[in-house]
């Protein structure tokens, strides 16, 4: 079988377009199409015609035709089943109409898929979606590549979130150790918001230096008389929403800015160096046997209610820095909360299988062993994924209340659930409407406007079951309770959330037990309200 041609023409013999598969010159094309249509037999159903030179293979294509031309000694059988083909790919890229017009427009893509199809006068072994596929063009590495790009772009912003939360812990701690070292009294006492109603400056300011040679008068003391109308939070934007723009992530506003409140004495006591990564966790001073205990917590809840994913994660180290001590093993206690066959553990190789609902034990396999001296060993890890609510540490409720005056009323509530745990440096951020911003009616903890994201950050010095619940109330002006998520939430915790906690250890030989130190804290990978 050899294609010489493969051609759509109109039932005048005019080519529309052509795709020759051997050496033909124009000319030559069209002067068998203008012959063609003079050789077509009247009255018979065959789809294919001779002459002296070549066979003319065809069929109709509404007001045209698609015409083989091929070789007299082609296989006309082969020739009709390349034929049908042909006119099943004119069809499907023409999909409106199959006219003149419209395969003309398409000609491009029509001709491309005739080379696939027909090779140097061949017929290659292809079907319809083979060759939609081809024309197409997906590629199966590209694809890869793709998904390598997006996979990449996605650790850049984890990395950029992980920054950008390691410098906003920074900034956290500068603004504790300001407020700890003191300053001016009544320095600072118009921003911030909270119970003792200020709140450290980020600019710097320079207290000017008391002059004691003369006193002045009593009246020359007194403070200044401040107008009772202040300036309102919320409804328009006036003076002070520009000013605040242009101070942006610096501002910080109390409820009242009005009258400045009466700052509480303040003690100035030496400042000890803080880890950033331990924030306001209590340092735990180590014994000879030591164990610190890491977990990590990936929670999303849904605004209306339940549990949208859980995952924590933890390790167990062991630190043994006296040789005497190396032979022993550890007593885990039973958990407050079950997590159940969920909790999955993993221990080290050269550690016995761990029975979490036996007898709870962390030993080495053989007893004649010593733990490694000096360094740490990740003795246990679990792990646990799902979705039930039992198992959240801390709930928050965001109940956004819309009203008939265009503003809007927020209530943001927490409360502890895991009372295995205490909550230090506890942060919840609820984003704010564009251009609007927040009248504080009653809260607990401090509050403060964060400018850069335009977001209220509700601040909880520490959450345990003496002080597990807490409730911030505001309104704003706008009345999409959309805009006030996702809520994010970040802390630091002492203990664990899995209930990890060592009740004893003891020595191999004898059976005494071991005084011994734990360190368990728990920090925040993503803790969100959507």
């Amino acid at each position: 079988m050899v294609v010489l041609a493969a051609s759509i023409c109109t039932k005048g013999g005019k080519a529309v377009i052509s795709r020759q598969f051997r050496d033909m010159t124009r000319p030559r094309i069209e002067s068998l199409l203008a012959s063609f249509p003079k050789v077509i037999p009247t009255n018979t159903q065959h789809t294919s015609v001779e002459t002296s030179d070549v066979r003319y293979v065809y069929q109709p294509l509404e007001d045209l035709y698609i015409v083989l031309i091929t070789n007299k000694a082609s296989n006309i059988l082969q020739d009709i089943d390349t034929l049908h083909l042909f006119a099943r790919v004119v069809s499907d890229m023409c999909r409106a109409t199959a006219d003149q017009r419209e395969i003309s427009r398409n000609a491009f893509e029509i001709l491309e898929a005739f080379d696939e199809i027909v090779s140097l006068g061949y017929r290659e072994s292809v079907n319809l979606v083979q060759v939609r596929n081809v024309l197409e063009m997906e590629s199966h590495e590209e694809k890869i590549q793709e998904i390598i790009a997006r996979n990449k772009e996605a650790e850049a912003k984890e990395e950029l979130k992980r920054r950008a939360k390691q410098l906003e812990m920074q900034r956290r701690e500068q603004q504790r150790r300001a407020a700890g070292g003191g300053g001016a009294p009544g320095a600072g006492g118009y921003l911030g918001g909270g119970i003792s109603g200020y709140a450290p400056v980020p600019q710097r300011f320079e207290a000017p230096t008391p002059v004691r040679a003369s006193s002045p008068a009593a009246s020359a003391l007194k403070t200044p008389a401040f107008k009772k109308s202040g300036m309102q939070l919320g409804g328009k934007k006036t003076t002070q929403s520009q000013l605040l723009d242009a101070l942006g992530g610096e501002a910080m506003l109390s409820e009242d800015m009005s009258v400045p409140g009466t700052p509480a004495p303040v003690e100035h006591t030496p400042l000890q160096p803080v880890q950033p990564s331990r924030a306001s966790l209590p340092t735990v001073t180590p014994e000879s046997v030591h164990i610190i205990v890491k977990e990590t917590i990936s929670l999303e809840l849904a605004r209306e209610g339940g549990l949208n994913s859980l995952e924590l994660k933890g390790d167990m180290n062991l630190q043994v820095t006296d040789s005497a001590l190396a032979r022993v093993k550890l007593s885990l206690a039973e958990p407050a909360t079950a997590f159940g066959p969920e909790l999955q553990y993993k221990q080290h190789p050269n550690v016995g299988k761990f029975a979490a609902n036996k007898e709870r034990l962390i030993a080495l396999k053989d007893p004649s062993r010593s733990f490694p001296v000096g360094q740490s060993l990740a003795v246990l890890k679990w792990r646990y994924a799902g979705k039930d609510e039992s198992y959240v540490p801390l709930s928050i409720n965001c109940w956004p209340t819309p009203g008939n005056d265009g503003t809007c009323d927020v209530n943001i509530e927490y409360e502890l659930e895991n009372e295995g745990v205490i909550l230090h440096d506890v942060l919840i951020s609820i984003p704010l409407p564009s251009g609007s911003y927040p009248t504080v009616s009653s809260h607990s903890g401090e509050w403060t406007l964060n400018g850069s994201n335009h977001a209220i950050d509700w601040h909880v010095g520490r959450v345990d079951t003496d002080d597990r619940s807490g409730t911030l109330e505001f309104s704003v002006g706008g009345d999409d309770a959309g805009a006030f998520f996702p809520v994010q939430v970040t802390f630091v915790a002492q203990g664990s959330i899995a209930g990890a906690r060592v009740a004893s250890v003891t020595r191999i030989d004898n059976g005494e037990e071991v005084a011994f130190s734990e360190d368990s804290s728990v920090t925040v990978d993503s803790y969100t309200v959507v």
